[in-house]
């Protein structure tokens, strides 16, 4: 059988890893078996991550909308609710900002709906 020799193949695809691999520490970052772990560790963290920041991101909105409508009165299921059945179709990033950048436009939204 005939050998075959990977040479580039090979090399491209360790210094691939070792790139992904820049500032791990100590032999994570330098040694290919090592950081190949590492790498697809980082990886799966990552996507990880990208699911749990919308996770965090709504939750932090609707602790802003709740803390701005306890203010006046209601809190945030009650208020959910009446836009709901007022019709009026906010989302809760929208409702976060509307509550710290323009309170007086918040307060009316949120005499409105009573």
């Amino acid at each position: 059988m005939v050998r075959i020799k990977r040479g580039n193949v090979a090399r491209k695809r360790r210094k691939k890893i070792l790139n992904l691999a820049k500032g791990f520490c100590g032999s994570h970052s330098s040694l290919f078996r090592v950081a190949n772990q590492q790498v697809l560790k980082s990886l799966l963290y990552a996507y990880i991550g990208r699911k749990e920041k919308k996770r965090m991101f709504r939750q932090l909105w609707i602790t802003r909308i709740n803390g701005a409508v306890r203010n006046y009165g209601t809190n945030y299921s009650k208020f959910t609710h009446s836009l709901k059945v007022s019709n009026i179709l906010l989302n809760r990033k929208m409702l976060s900002q509307l509550a710290i950048i323009d309170p007086s436009g918040f307060s009316s939204l949120v005499s409105f709906k009573m």
